[in-house]
Formats: C-alpha cells, sequence, structure tokens
C-alpha cells in the first residue's frame, strides 16, 4: 500500500466569510474546511459548503483543530464602465527575480516519490507536461510552478510560496497521491482530475470531455510509457557492461 498524506481537494469556489476549521495533521500540513462530520469511523473534511469536494481523514492523524475567525471582506471597489478588471495572477515579468540555489528538479521529484510511493517518472512526467520543468510558469488560469498549482489550492495545501520548487512539488505530489488513492490508482483518471479537478471526474464517471483534459492524460502517458521504455533499453546495457567489468573469478572487487 501506498503512503498517503490526506490533503485537501481543489474547490471550485471560494470559501465563505464565516468561520471556518483549520485542522493541523502528523503529516504536517494544515487543511483548511468548511465544516466537518464524523462518517464511518472518518472524519470527513468538507471544504465548502455544498460539501461538493472533502477529504477523509482517520481520526489518529488529527494533532490539533482550531476555529478560525471569519476573515474581514474588504468593500467592493466599482469598476469604470469599459475598463476591464486586471487578472491577480503574477505574471512572469512582474515576479521579482532573488538568488536561488540550482534548481535540481529530479532530486526533488526522486524525494517526493519516495515520499509518496509515487512512480518518479510519473511524477516528472507531469512536470513536463505542466511546466515543461519551469519553476517560474504561470499559465493564463494562473497555475503557477513546477505543478502549476492554482493560488487557492496551493493555500488550501498550505503553501506559501508556489514558485519555490520544493513546495510546489511537495504538495503537487501529495495532491496527486490523494487522486491516485481517491481513483484506486487509476492514473488516467487521477491525472483527469489533476487537470479537470475531481469534481468533473465524478461527473462524468470517468475522463471528462473536454479536450483540454484528455489531451492532457493522452500527452502524461505517453510520456511516461516513453521514460519506461528508455529505461528498459538502458538497463540491459548497463547490466552488461557492469558483467564485462566484473573480474573472471566472480568475486568483488577489492578496496
Amino acid at each position: 500500500l501506498r503512503a498517503s498524506v490526506l490533503l485537501a481537494l481543489l474547490a471550485l469556489c471560494a470559501l465563505p466569510a464565516r468561520a471556518a476549521e483549520r485542522v493541523d495533521l502528523r503529516s504536517g500540513f494544515q487543511i483548511i474546511c468548511d465544516h466537518q462530520r464524523t462518517i464511518a469511523g472518518a472524519e470527513r473534511l468538507y471544504l465548502t459548503r455544498s460539501e461538493d469536494s472533502y477529504v477523509d481523514v482517520q481520526p489518529d492523524e488529527i494533532l490539533h483543530e482550531e476555529i478560525l475567525p471569519p476573515p474581514q471582506m474588504a468593500p467592493a471597489q466599482p469598476t469604470p464602465a469599459g475598463t476591464s478588471v486586471p487578472s491577480s495572477a503574477p505574471k512572469p515579468e512582474q515576479i521579482p527575480t532573488q538568488r536561488r540555489a540550482p534548481l535540481n528538479v529530479p532530486a526533488l521529484l526522486a524525494q517526493a516519490a519516495s515520499l509518496h510511493h509515487i512512480d518518479v517518472d510519473l511524477l516528472a512526467s507531469v512536470v513536463r507536461a505542466e511546466s515543461n520543468g519551469n519553476a517560474r510558469a504561470v499559465s493564463r488560469a494562473g497555475a503557477q510552478g513546477l505543478m502549476q498549482l492554482m493560488p487557492q489550492t496551493a493555500a488550501t495545501l498550505g503553501v506559501q510560496d508556489s514558485f519555490a520548487p520544493a513546495q510546489n512539488v511537495a504538495a503537487g505530489t501529495a495532491y496527486l497521491d490523494l487522486l491516485l488513492n481517491r481513483y484506486h490508482d487509476n492514473v488516467a483518471l487521477a491525472l483527469a482530475a489533476y487537470n479537470a479537478g475531481p469534481e468533473a471526474v465524478d461527473k462524468y464517471h470517468g475522463i471528462p470531455p473536454y479536450p483540454e483534459t484528455r489531451l492532457y492524460v493522452a500527452r502524461v502517458i505517453h510520456d511516461f510509457n516513453r521514460r519506461k521504455r528508455q529505461l528498459a533499453h538502458v538497463q540491459p546495457q548497463a547490466q552488461t557492461s557492469a558483467q564485462a567489468q566484473m573480474p573472471a573469478s566472480g568475486a568483488h572487487a577489492s578496496h
């Protein structure tokens, strides 16, 4: 069984302007939920009032719970006619640059894959499809970073900086892990939910009929299969090379 860090699912609507609950998990993550209910021995944490998005958590996974005060809502500013509302998503040129340590994406993916028992090649294929390895990538919809987390999703997952590769990969991998658990390790459905949201997958009882989502799933699986073919080709060559370098007696070389 794969180890799973239970995290919040993507909420499709904003949290209501009322008191919410913060649930701290043993995994180190926090879930901000609207309310919760005990179902079949597990705590079901609902992210929205409509109860469309939720995550089930075992009671022994919960360390602490706290009621949060209602957020202070700023008064809406009228928009003059004929003007457009600028997108709140930062553009690449607006993001301040600073010195960072050299980015080692393979190492980050290997660490996250090991923690969640997810195939590292699957993570690499997701990153390739999402951002092509660009930690500063921003999509037209406002998704950010290596695994393209939406700002609201990142906040729900406890991410403070979506452009910090380690935070982005950790949260994106944990979210994918949760989706794999939800869909019983059906990679295609988990990928579809990662792209379009689990509500869309549940609504259509499969991959949604969205061209973008179907293309995304096909692209990730194609790249994943390509990586596995390459690995299958490299391993026999490595074994042949190692055998050629072994002493004739077959004993371990001494140092």
